[in-house]
Parts: C-alpha cells; sequence; structure tokens
C-alpha cells in the first residue's frame, strides 16, 4: 500500500479539498494507499515513511521522495494532466 502526504501551509482547508480529490483519484484507478493531511512543516519529518508528496504551496526544501505542487486542484485549471502525473508516480 502507497502512502500520499497531502500538505498545505495550515493542514487544515485547502489540503482537505486535494485530499477528496487524491482519494477519489485513488479509487477510480484502483490504487491502494493512504492519504495523510498534514501541514508543510511536517512533511520533512514523515517522509521517510511516505512514497509521495502533493503539496498546495511551494516546498521549502528538497525531500527524498518525489514531490507534486498541485495548485490545478485548486484553481480547476488542467486538473487531468495533474492526475496523471500523480498516477504516474504512484505506478
Amino acid at each position: 500500500m502507497k502512502k500520499i502526504l497531502v500538505a498545505c501551509g495550515a493542514g487544515i482547508a485547502t489540503s482537505t479539498v486535494v485530499c477528496n480529490r487524491v482519494e477519489n483519484l485513488l479509487k477510480e484507478n484502483g490504487i491502494e494507499a493512504e492519504v495523510i493531511q498534514c501541514k508543510i512543516a511536517e512533511v520533512a519529518n514523515r517522509q521517510d515513511d511516505a512514497d509521495l508528496i502533493v503539496s498546495t504551496t511551494i516546498l521549502p526544501t528538497q525531500y527524498k521522495i518525489p514531490a507534486v505542487i498541485v495548485t490545478a486542484y485548486i484553481t480547476g485549471i488542467n486538473m487531468e494532466a495533474l492526475d496523471q502525473k500523480i498516477i504516474d508516480h504512484l505506478k
């Protein structure tokens, strides 16, 4: 099972929207994964147990695992391309 960290500045509003989108995307594509909502400040400490970082904000550093900026989910522009990028990282 994959683990995905969904991070935003405060770990509340935008990450909730993105969590729902990612969970639905995973179900539609038959990918078993745990989606964990967190603050961007928590990512560095959680990355060792995760497979992918999905962030609604600019990443403050480089991480050991792949990271995807998902502002398209907030703006509604190019969401399908972003969906495919996330799926590609998890396969």
